[in-house]
């Protein structure tokens, strides 16, 4: 068994890479690395999407920590921000997210957050994993008679966090008539009662979850049916989330679509104006579009890139005391709010923003120009994701690329932290020569690593 923790957590295919028997695993393990007092029994908080395997890897999960001691509070389906926000507010020891995301239903996921909810640091994951690996000289005892661990429900969950996003918006919605695709998933439990109650008139996409359709043709990923739909009809805009609803995409009143990169430019350029983004900087990763740059330089903002991943914009963000950041998916972190993306609160912040200023979305995004940027994604062997990084013709395409597209664009290529992939990324001003040359470096990755 290799490393088990990705970029978010442990994810693979549920039943298959994501047993009960490893959640179980994880579940005792967790209980162990965050408990450090004696005769201490953790409160462990665990929250879950819709897809049909989280019921049974959520009880898994429960039954590990109840076999060390820990008493469980089972939140139901509810957005993974959510569980970042209640673990504090509910003063437990730690949550537990079981979701995969953006991913389709065959896959799930286990991301834990610590007291403070923050997801784990490298070091406490490395400790959880030592302890499952058998590398650790850590011993579990368990305990019997009153010292095992009770598994209760918190039938307040959606709504005390539906309040904490009310809470951040200090000008209502009243008059904006938006669409909202929740992907099928944990938006699906709270999208509707949290803009309705802010004034907004909703039309509802995509919220009858099955276990099965989430994210199916649908939400954050598949853009083309909400973009249609904004076309189709009169609305002021369209706000798709993904699974988990940790990110948000936008889609303007006229069908255009607006990414992560351009709600940061808006909200970025919105926080500067009223004096409230810390060390005047936004904190983006490398794949952050050129564009966004070449705004932040122009409008007198700092930009400070990451790698891939949106707990290592906010470990930036904290580091420097940093208030804002996020990535072109959509992860986009309000740090006065939350700890970490949170797909409804961002929509909240935005639709106020155009609220505030009387300002349509397709006029808020014109600030910034997005460079044309081509992404492929290659699927290769666990042996090839790891040879990546000594391959010389792999390594001589991507320099050759770079060569050609100069100061002008730029090349990334990089292994998925959740995936089996190698993304390839080009940037340019040119949009045929960006495909061009993506394909040349994808040519060559698939015959060397695949």
């Amino acid at each position: 068994m290799g490393r088990l923790f990705g970029t978010d957590g442990i994810r693979g295919i549920a039943n298959q890479d994501l047993t009960c028997e490893l959640a179980t695993q994880l579940g005792r393990a967790a209980a162990k690395v965050l408990t450090n007092k004696s005769n201490h029994h953790p409160k462990v908080l665990i929250g879950k999407d819709t897809r049909l395997s989280s019921d049974m890897l959520e009880n898994a999960m429960a039954a590990g920590l109840c076999s060390i001691g820990a008493s469980v509070v089972t939140l139901g389906v509810v957005p993974t921000p959510a569980v970042a926000y209640l673990v504090e507010k509910y003063k437990a020891d730690a949550g537990v997210m079981i979701s995969a995301s953006h991913n389709s239903f065959e896959y799930n996921g286990i991301k834990i957050f610590s007291g403070d909810g923050y997801k784990l640091p490298d070091d406490l994951e490395e400790r959880i994993e030592d302890i499952i690996l058998g590398k650790s000289d850590i011993s579990h005892e368990f305990p019997t008679e009153a010292g095992i661990g009770t598994v209760t429900r918190a039938e307040n969950a959606v709504r005390d966090y539906i309040d904490h996003v009310k809470n951040t918006v200090h000008f209502s919605l009243n008059g904006l008539k938006i669409a909202i695709d929740t992907a099928n998933g944990s938006a699906s439990a709270t999208a509707e009662a949290l803009f309705t109650e802010l004034g907004a008139e909703v039309v509802m996409l995509n919220d009858r979850p099955d276990g099965i359709n989430v994210n199916q043709d649908c939400g954050s990923t598949h853009m083309e049916g909400l973009i249609e739909y904004v076309k189709t009809h009169e609305v002021d805009a369209g706000v798709a989330f993904d699974g988990d609803a940790d990110r948000c995409l936008m889609v303007d009143e006229q069908g255009n679509f607006v990414d992560g990169d351009f709600i940061m430019a808006i909200c970025a350029m919105d926080m500067k104006s009223r004096g409230k983004l810390a060390g005047n900087t936004v904190v983006g990763t490398i794949m952050t579009n050129l564009g966004f740059q070449r705004f932040c330089e122009e409008n007198g903002m700092e930009f400070e890139a990451t790698k891939v991943g949106d707990r290592y914009v906010l470990e930036e963000m904290l580091l420097d005391g940093y208030n804002f950041g996020g990535e072109q998916s959509g992860h986009v972190i309000f740090r006065d709010f939350a700890t970490t993306g949170d797909g409804q609160l961002t929509a909240c912040q935005l639709l106020s923003l155009m609220r505030r200023r009387e300002a349509k979305l397709s006029s808020l995004a014109t600030l910034m120009q997005r460079f044309p940027q081509t992404m492929l994604n290659i699927q290769v062997s666990p042996e090839g994701k790891l040879a990546f990084y000594t391959d010389h013709k792999v390594k001589a395409a991507i320099d050759k690329a770079s060569e050609t597209l100069g100061k002008d664009g730029r090349v990334i290529v990089r292994p998925s932290g959740t995936e089996p992939l190698l993304r390839v990324m080009v940037e340019g001003k040119d949009e045929e020569l960006i495909q061009k040359l993506a394909e040349d470096v994808a040519q060559v990755i698939r015959e060397e690593l695949v």
